[in-house]
Formats: C-alpha cells, structure tokens, sequence
C-alpha cells in the first residue's frame, strides 16, 4: 500500500513524501498492527508516523525523536494512495 503524505509544518513548508514497505513495516512494528487495520480507521499520529518515517527514508531532514517531529507540525494530509495489489476489474460478457 502506497500512501502519498503532505506533511505541513508550522512555518508554512510542505513536505510530500510516499510511503511505502520500509514506511509500513516501520508503522506496523511501532504500533503491533497490520495493515490490512487502516481499513477501520487511521489516526493522526498514525499519519504523522508515516510522514516522519517516510520524510527520513526520502532524506528529508527532521527531528530524531518523533515528538519533537509531531511539535513541528501544523498537519498530515493525506494527498492520494494506491493499492500495491488492485483487484482486476471484473470480466464482461459481450452480447
């Protein structure tokens, strides 16, 4: 699953980032879920998680301690995301 994040900061910079496996595997080992759970809900610090993770994947700097990370903050966004697997469409029968 690929979620794209607008992470805007209290002094007006907007960071995008896309997650992806490392991101979500991070998330899932900090908070001992699956993803297949977002399907019942995300919670802000779920989204400022993957924005934090994913901007130090993508070699944007940010704090160290997430905390510190979350203070910076003024919002997480979520901006678009696609299924890594999408179910095919499904067959049609001409008449």
């Amino acid at each position: 699953m690929k979620l794209q994040l607008e992470a805007v900061f209290a002094d007006g910079t907007k960071v995008n980032v896309t997650t992806n496996l490392w991101v979500i595997t991070q998330w899932e080992r900090k908070y001992r879920t699956k993803v297949s759970s977002i399907a019942e809900g995300i919670g802000a610090e779920d989204l400022a998680f993957m924005a934090w993770a994913g901007c130090q994947q993508q070699g944007h700097t940010v704090p160290i301690v997430f905390d510190d990370f979350i203070k910076s903050l003024e919002s997480v966004n979520v901006v678009g995301g696609e299924d890594e697997n999408p179910t095919p469409e499904a067959p049609t029968v001409a008449d």
